[in-house]
């Protein structure tokens, strides 16, 4: 029992001592401060003497960064336009001739010439009346129109020549 009490007091005392000689030690930040400001000729003088080593690149030898590539905007590109316009105007197309040829068909029957008999049901849409049809028609075709003219105004606004959505 008396070894215990006595590894604790010596332990005790040790953990007391051990600190307060640490505080009375020079520090080696505090010696290591002369107040020299180092300039870049210092340096110069102590690499010709071969006293210091530069290891590195210095300044001079920095290569340039390489221009970021842009990324790829394609509201920016004038091809990207043509594509687009030609696939507008061959819808366009698509649907005006839908429609003379709904006008033609109602003509002939109107006229009682040689006309197919029946609704066609795998369409989307179909109409009940002739007119109704008509209608349905040409606000496909204003769709596709207001699709175009929202593209132009797009084109625009990206300073994109007009020749770029005919493809010239």
């Amino acid at each position: 029992m008396k070894r215990y009490l006595y590894c604790a007091i010596t332990l005790g005392l040790v953990s007391i001592v051990m600190p307060l000689r640490a505080a009375y030690r020079p520090h080696a930040v505090a010696g290591s401060q002369n107040g020299m400001v180092w300039t870049n000729d210092d340096l110069e003088k102590l690499h010709t003497r071969g006293l210091i080593s530069i290891v590195g690149r210095t300044d001079e030898e920095k290569p340039k960064p390489a221009a970021a590539a842009r990324p790829y905007v394609e509201t920016e590109d004038p091809e990207w336009y043509a594509a687009q316009a030609a696939q507008l105007n061959g819808e366009l197309e698509r649907r005006e001739t839908q429609l003379r040829q709904y006008e033609q068909a109602l003509d002939d029957a109107r006229s009682l010439r040689k006309t197919a008999g029946g609704v066609n049901l795998d369409e989307g849409d179909f109409a009940i009346t002739p007119e109704v049809g008509i209608e349905i028609l040409e606000k496909h075709v204003d769709e596709v129109q207001m699709e175009i003219n929202a593209l132009e105004d797009l084109a625009r606004q990206n300073d994109i020549p007009p020749g770029a959505l005919r493809g010239q």
